[in-house]
């Protein structure tokens, strides 16, 4: 196979540090180690700028360079022959290469040292390997084109949003093999993302948040790239102040928010965005407890696999113009509701639901679980429609990308988890039923 930079790619992870050898402007060679070798495309590559060293000095004065880089499986050595180009400070790139810096500088102990002052950009000129004698080459990716075909089969056969995000996360087990990953949709209203499906974990999480900039998935959500980690990290971990926002509206000593449910020894992190067309629906991440669990060739089937979700999603969330034409089952007899009274408090200001002392959900989807716990009690309703929510301007939904079906999922499996006295039902396109099992004791917080 002729030598080429995408053959290449696993020798761009971090795992073996690479080496650089330049010249000054009067000839005077220099070889030092750099952190972080990144792969751009076919031709290019980036380099870590961390700070301004004799290579950072000899590459302004004389943009020629050799990389010398290390194949992590077989141990093969490859020369590359570079040409600075230019220096970026921010940008997806940036931001990816600080990531990825952030993983190695924690799996070697130098976090506070590792850190990415810019992202120097090589075009490759030519690549050759060093003579030696390399180990057996690793077997072929696990992430192949018969495999994706497969997934996005399944992907493709579902009816609605919900067994849309089980069935990604299904794939990923089985075939793909990748047991710990969650499905995040993205709120702007709120600018933050919620849990919705998880698999692998103790605790689902349903309903826990990450905002754009925050941890892998922050960072990866904000330049709409996917990033990898391939040694665990602290930097961009999950650690959150729990009651800053209780604290700020007085309601210190109330839990509301939701454990983030990862891994506690994640030793590799892939977070991948779902778009549809050019807008931001969601985040898929997964981890493990391997070192470099996720390559290039996963990468670049979790994107496959990323993309047809946001194009399926794209396409089941439009709801035909019109009367609803699905038939909904007739509504059942007036459910006994047997126990103790549930109390439910709102609290106007962000819409946070507790039952009793214990709190379930806010936003977007605690504005919807109120006007349905006001319609049961008000009108003895359970019959409810997609459309109904939209034109309701209690619930505030966005005018833009508002994610209904994706709120009432997520409603949906939050009271599974923590209140199953209160149950939604799916009865056809665009309609649900909702249950209420136990009598309910309404109590509004103003601002």
């Amino acid at each position: 196979m002729p030598l080429s930079l995408p053959v290449l790619r696993r020798c761009f992870e971090g795992a073996i540090p690479a080496a650089i050898a330049t010249c000054s402007r009067d000839g005077t060679p220099n070889v030092s180690y750099i952190s972080e070798v990144h792969y751009v495309d076919k031709q290019h590559v980036a380099l870590s700028f961390q700070f301004f060293s004799k290579t950072r000095q000899n590459v302004l004065e004389n943009p020629r360079a050799t990389v010398i880089v290390i194949h992590p499986d077989t141990g093969a050595q490859y020369k590359l022959a570079v040409r600075y180009l230019r220096t970026e400070e921010s940008g997806p790139l940036f931001e990816c290469m600080k990531a990825k810096l952030a993983g190695i500088a924690s799996h070697a102990g130098m976090i506070g040292v590792f850190r990415l002052r810019g992202s120097d950009v090589y075009r490759v000129e030519s690549v050759s390997a060093v003579p030696g004698t390399p180990l057996e080459a690793p077997p072929a990716p696990e992430v192949d084109v018969t495999t994706l075909r497969t997934c996005m089969g399944r992907l493709s056969a579902a009816d609605n949003l919900a067994v849309l995000l089980d069935a990604l996360l299904d794939v990923l087990a089985d075939p793909i093999g990748v047991e710990h990953a969650m499905v995040l949709m993205y709120d702007p209203s709120g600018d933050r993302f919620y849990t919705v499906a998880s698999r692998g974990y103790a605790q689902s999480g349903v309903g826990a948040e990450v905002r754009p900039g925050e941890g892998i998935i922050g960072a990866a959500a904000q330049a709409r790239i996917p990033i990898r980690i391939a040694h665990a990290t602290s930097e961009f971990g999950y650690g959150r102040a729990m009651r800053e926002d209780a604290e700020r509206r007085g309601l210190a000593g109330l839990e509301h928010e939701i454990p983030f449910p990862g891994m506690p020894e994640s030793q590799s992190q892939i977070a991948v965005p779902i778009l549809a067309g050019e807008r931001l629906i969601g985040m898929l991440f997964a981890e493990s407890e391997t070192a470099g669990r996720f390559g290039y060739d996963e990468e670049d089937g979790f994107m496959v696999l990323a993309s047809h979700v946001g194009a399926v999603a794209a396409l089941l969330e439009d709801e035909p113009p019109g009367p609803v034409r699905a038939e909904t089952p007739p509504a059942p007899a007036a459910e006994p509701q047997r126990g103790t009274p549930l109390k439910v408090r709102r609290y106007v200001e962000n819409d946070s639901i507790f039952v009793g002392e214990d709190y379930l959900i806010k936003g977007v989807a605690g504005a919807i679980l109120w006007r349905l716990l006001r319609a049961h009690s008000e009108e003895d309703r359970h019959d409810h429609s997609n459309r109904e929510l939209r034109l309701d301007p209690s619930i505030r939904l966005p005018d833009l990308s508002e994610n209904l079906e994706a709120r009432l999922i997520l409603l949906a499996r939050r009271l599974e988890e923590r209140c199953p006295a209160l149950r939604i039902e799916k009865t056809g396109r665009g309609r649900f039923r909702f249950h209420v099992l136990r009598p309910v004791v309404l109590a509004e917080i103003p601002r």
